[in-house]
């Protein structure tokens, strides 16, 4: 099975005073602004690395999904975040890091198989497999 999904970006004017906007195939998002100011001073906008980050924690909790259901086991709840880091490096931008950190309640789930099942999800996911940074996971089951 081979699944496209699609994205787009639309720019004009340099890079600083310039101004962008993107969109999805879903519609999600539709020719929504971005640019200098929403990617690096923090002002409303979105960013590339805030959609990797989204695609990230949405990835690996359906990834851990299926593996949880494989092993028998099926979530009440799971909230994943991402926080995914760009740094300036020689030559210059990098994303060097994607920090997921997930909080899950699993009815009859102990502590050692929840980890186990939610690092084989962390370098299972496609989106893991795609980004070549440092992954990590902070996992926490609920009681």
């Amino acid at each position: 099975m081979k699944i496209n999904r699609s994205g787009s970006a639309a720019w004009s004017g340099g890079l600083k005073d310039g101004k962008g906007t993107i969109s999805t195939q879903s519609g999600a998002l539709d020719a929504y602004p971005y640019g200098f100011a929403t990617r690096f001073e923090g002002m409303p906008g979105s960013n590339p690395e805030e959609l990797i980050a989204a695609a990230h924690a949405s990835c690996f909790t359906m990834a851990l999904s299926l593996i949880l259901g494989e092993a028998g086991l099926t979530a009440e709840k799971m909230e994943t975040s991402a926080v995914v880091t760009l740094e300036q490096q020689d030559g210059g931008f990098a994303i060097t890091a994607s920090k997921l950190t997930l909080k899950a309640k699993i009815p009859g789930a102990d502590d050692a198989t929840f980890q186990e099942l939610a690092a084989k999800a962390k370098a299972g996911c496609p989106v893991s497999k795609l980004l070549k940074a440092d992954i990590s996971l902070d996992a926490e089951l609920l009681a």
